[in-house]
């Protein structure tokens, strides 16, 4: 096995080099536990660090761990698990290829370890699609750019912000770079999650919970600022609709509710006034509760409570059949908000304040 596949083991040479040497994987997560430990890493430090970790000295273990950790991926399958783990595995090659790429260093190994630009070319068979139009500039097809472009998020990367030319979208090296780190990050996507034989999941049960135990403890919701109540998990729909009747909540459910409204974006003005109709409602508690859990007026911001904790409070009612799948209401949420369509996505706050300018408030 070459340390180039270990080095970027989404390659398929990399995959019909292990096809080639006949490689078992029952038999690998049943005698090898240092495959087994490195691919944990490969999707734990996925999960905290948007990474894959220290590469491990044995080539032959470190490629290994590629598919071991897409086994673990798919065993908790979990959509939020998936794309942090594909955008990580694609940051990590994205960080050794144009490292490969700026080694100027004639006097090479035996067995290259590095990818040049025409190598990443080839193997996503992009070679017709881009073209050198001088200095450092390339051209590639406006067909190509789309799909390899549709993940980023930045303004610039909008077609109606590129001078397309003649079916063309001019790029520099740095932005052609990126996208190929894209079209990795797709490729290592695509088919997660699979069905695990038990053959296989038996043996991996403790690191796949290990995995789950890590994702429910995550900040899921940094990007998240949308508040769509009818996308809430059941728990916290139900606790909000306890809230708008003006009903008593225990502490712990006021908690979980509070944190998780903080959680995806409300202000602590937008939850006070939410709680104003509950028949226990003093404003100076409300707000100064409100702030501790953000983390305003205490050293630690509070996020939800996993599905755990909502469970072992009575909080967890109502389950539906993603709540069987899901391990944080956090979770949940992101992934109702990354399934809805765009008219679906009503901000519940934008409404509040069409009401109020309706009635000259």
């Amino acid at each position: 096995m070459q340390r180039l596949h270990a080095r970027y083991p989404f390659l398929e040479a990399a995959r019909e080099s292990v096809a080639t040497e006949a490689v078992d994987l029952a038999t690998v997560v049943e005698q090898d536990r240092a495959v087994v430990d490195r691919a944990r890493q490969r999707v734990i430090t996925a999960l905290e660090a948007g990474s894959t970790g220290d590469p491990h000295r044995d080539a032959r273990i470190e490629l290994l761990s590629y598919p071991v950790a897409r086994v673990l991926v798919s065993m908790v399958g979990e959509r939020v698990l998936v794309r942090k783990y594909a955008r990580a595995e694609a940051a990590t090659a994205y960080e050794r290829f144009t490292a490969d790429m700026a080694d100027t260093t004639e006097l090479k190994s035996v067995e290259s370890t590095g990818l040049a630009l025409e190598d990443l070319l080839a193997e996503f068979d992009l070679r017709d699609a881009v073209r050198e139009s001088g200095g450092d500039g390339y051209r590639i097809d406006v067909g190509t750019y789309l799909p390899l472009a549709a993940d980023l998020w930045d303004d610039e990367w909008r077609l109606v912000n590129q001078p397309l030319d003649a079916g063309d979208v001019p790029v520099d090296e740095d932005d052609l770079l990126t996208l190929l780190r894209e079209a990795i990050r797709s490729r290592i996507e695509d088919g997660l999650p699979f069905d695990v034989p038990e053959t296989i999941a038996t043996g991996l049960e403790d690191d796949a919970a290990e995995i789950r135990e890590v994702l429910a403890d995550l900040d899921l919701t940094q990007d998240i600022d949308t508040v769509v109540p009818d996308l809430f998990p059941p728990c916290m729909k139900a606790l909000l609709d306890q809230i708008q009747k003006g009903e008593h909540l225990s502490h712990h459910s006021r908690f979980a509710i509070t944190a998780f409204l903080t959680s995806i974006g409300m202000t602590t003005d937008e939850i006070v006034d939410l709680y104003r109709v509950n028949s226990s409602f003093g404003e100076e508690m409300t707000r100064y509760q409100t702030d501790h859990i953000r983390g305003d007026s205490s050293p630690t911001e509070y996020s939800a409570p996993s599905c755990a904790t909502m469970q072992s409070y009575g909080d967890c009612v109502n389950k539906d059949d993603l709540c069987e799948r899901i391990p944080h209401p956090m979770a949940y949420y992101e992934q109702r908000i990354d399934d809805a369509d765009d008219e679906e996505l009503e901000d519940w706050r934008e409404n509040e304040t069409d009401d109020q300018s309706a009635s000259g408030d």
